[in-house]
């Protein structure tokens, strides 16, 4: 649940960081990307698309993305997402609880992109 509900509120920040915030606005003017963040199981999903300087997420599990974030489970998605260690995506992958699927480059993209506004 709180996986869920964290990831539906970063969809609603990145929403409005795309109207507000200069820095981030200018990050992804160009950019056209989806990025699913899910479970193994898919239970639990959601696509954030960036669509030239906008920003939509929809919930629930989706075949067409750029970059999909694979977590094991609830649980580690919720901690690797709100941690402060900057290699805590990477130190998830290494232990296998993290997969990325199709382009890696645009799961670094979307991570500069959050560190814009969730420094």
């Amino acid at each position: 649940m709180r996986f869920s509900v964290l990831l539906f509120a970063l969809g609603q920040i990145l929403r409005v960081a795309a109207i507000v915030s200069r820095p981030f606005k200018h990050y992804i003017r160009n950019t056209d990307v989806r990025v699913l963040i899910k479970t193994v199981d898919n239970r639990r999903a959601r696509l954030f698309v960036f669509n030239k300087g906008k920003v939509s997420s929809l919930a629930g599990n989706h075949d067409v993305f750029d970059v999909a974030l694979v977590f094991k489970d609830a649980a580690t998605g919720f901690a690797v997402l709100t941690s402060r260690k900057k290699d805590a995506s990477f130190n998830a992958a290494a232990e296998g609880k993290l997969q990325v699927l199709g382009m890696g480059f645009f799961a670094q993209w979307f991570e500069d992109a959050t560190d814009i506004i969730l420094p």
